[in-house]
């Protein structure tokens, strides 16, 4: 077997948490150096192959050590525990990267579907209005709007649902057979993180520049059925819920056949058999 060459330039990972560490282990298969920007865990990074740049998004000054790279991945996501709103991190801190990074050739950044704010159960594509009624996805909204402004090319994935091993949607109350207070007949939309990663090498290849893409495994799920099956899987009392009214709050269900057509498909094609290998695989 020949061994792995590397490029000269690497791939560069902004936000290597969940899904960031997946993408990583892809590219390191592919034979490619991989960097990724980290406050605090430049060990582990590096224990895997991965060439940590030590800094932080709301830290312009610790990002003038950010390389030149051939595709950027950009995830950050909002860590609660770090104390800072989810304006200053998703907003500000993408305009720190941008005013820093060196030129790149792709640029594919993970929004989500919050920015849809639709809540008649009804389907949405990409061209469907974006009107969130949550902050959240005002956020996440308006930090789309500034990546297009600052670098129309980059290609956005607007993410339903991430989870799989280890993250596991309201595990610990299901397995207390506690009772999920809500509306159990709203949608979830939900992608398993070995087809995001997945997604995110595809739209590095074949992604058209500027263009924005759905990115779900296409079968969204009721919350009964999806949290009915995940306490079945974990062997826990049966799912219990207690109705709440929630008016006007979003409740679509995502059409992610722009990003299909490309020719991606994801390896799990529902809710069902991924739920199962999420749940094996963080119990092994």
């Amino acid at each position: 077997m020949s061994p792995l060459v590397h490029t000269s330039e690497p791939r560069l990972i902004i936000g290597c948490g969940y899904l960031g560490r997946v993408v990583a282990a892809r590219w390191l298969a592919r034979g490619h150096r991989v960097a990724a920007l980290t406050r605090s865990n430049a060990e582990k990074l590096r224990t895997v192959g991965v060439e940590p740049i030590t800094g932080d998004v709301l830290d312009p000054t610790s990002l003038r050590a950010l390389p030149t790279a051939s595709t950027v991945l950009y995830a950050v996501g909002f860590d609660r525990t770090a104390g800072r709103p989810m304006h200053e991190v998703y907003v500000t801190g993408l305009a720190n990267v941008l005013r820093a990074l060196p030129p790149c050739s792709r640029f594919v950044y993970v929004s989500s579907t919050s920015v849809y704010g639709q809540s008649d159960g009804g389907w949405v594509d990409e061209t469907s209005p974006t009107a969130p009624t949550e902050d959240s996805g005002r956020v996440v909204l308006e930090a789309e709007q500034l990546l297009r402004t600052h670098k129309p090319d980059a290609i956005v994935l607007r993410s339903a649902g991430l989870y799989g091993p280890h993250r596991l949607l309201r595990r610990q109350p299901v397995l207390n057979g506690e009772p999920l207070i809500g509306d159990a007949d709203k949608w979830l939309n939900l992608v398993h993180v070995s087809d995001a990663a997945d997604a995110v090498l595809f739209a590095e290849g074949k992604g058209h520049p500027g263009e924005t893409y759905n990115l779900a495994d296409g079968v969204p799920v009721t919350r009964r059925d999806f949290y009915t099956r995940l306490a079945e899987l974990l062997n826990a009392p049966a799912a219990k819920f207690e109705h709440k009214p929630e008016p006007g709050a979003p409740n679509r269900r995502i059409n992610a056949s722009k990003f299909r057509d490309l020719g991606w498909a994801p390896q799990y094609a529902s809710y069902h058999d991924s739920l199962t290998a999420a749940v094996a695989d963080t119990t092994m």
